[in-house]
């Protein structure tokens, strides 16, 4: 029985950093896997307990997502990202119902053995996580805000990071102003520009110089 999803929400799917590049040939292959479903969340609802989960990828199709960890830190789901089973995930109450593709474990062990695509993609998504997380481990040592900031820009590694300032603040365990005052800094300096919700970075080198 395949999963039942919508073209937009197959689309989506081809976009995660795990089927990034997969043709839609390979995606309805995956959805038609036996243990593989798709699920919608209302409101509110759990997804995830520490003591009742599944050993499954999640793939995002629809929603938001608030995630609390094991050291009670909050972060924050968007529609197209994957999680593990490794936490908790509450739907966040002021967002509509959400919509999460489930994959079993032991598929993921079959795929990643049989198309190197998505072991090449889940690999470099691991590896991306690594550096992530190093940062956050990194940018918690940081004294000042803005080695904070720039400590957490470095570490995703790309030209330009989508940083919702709520979020961020929180990621950085910052107040918004101090959260402002280090943006203002870093583009005076002609390190940043920020766009709305999306930080680019100018001088990494720079910014380097900042830690």
């Amino acid at each position: 029985m395949t999963a039942e999803i919508t073209r937009e929400e197959l689309l989506l799917l081809g976009r995660c950093p795990f089927f990034r590049r997969a043709d839609e040939a390979l995606l309805r292959r995956v959805l038609a896997l036996p243990g593989v479903t798709a699920e919608a969340f209302p409101a509110g609802e759990t997804v995830y307990q520490p003591h009742q989960f599944r050993r499954c990828l999640g793939f995002l199709l629809a929603g938001q997502v608030q995630v609390t960890n094991a050291a009670l830190s909050v972060s924050v789901l968007e529609a197209g990202e994957l999680f593990g089973a490794a936490a908790l995930y509450n739907d966040l109450p002021d967002y509509a119902t959400c919509r999460i593709l489930f994959l079993p474990q032991e598929d993921v062990d079959r795929l990643l053995g049989e198309e190197p695509l998505l072991r090449q993609n889940y690999l470099r998504y691991l590896s991306g996580r690594i550096r992530f997380l190093s940062g956050r481990l990194g940018a918690l040592a940081q004294t000042g805000a803005e080695g904070k900031l720039a400590r957490y820009l470095l570490s995703s590694g790309e030209p330009s990071v989508h940083a919702p300032a709520t979020d961020l603040a929180k990621r950085l365990g910052l107040s918004r102003a101090s959260l402002y005052r280090a943006f203002e800094a870093l583009e005076t300096a002609g390190l940043i520009r920020r766009e709305g919700k999306t930080v680019f970075v100018l001088d990494r080198g720079g910014l380097e110089g900042v830690l």
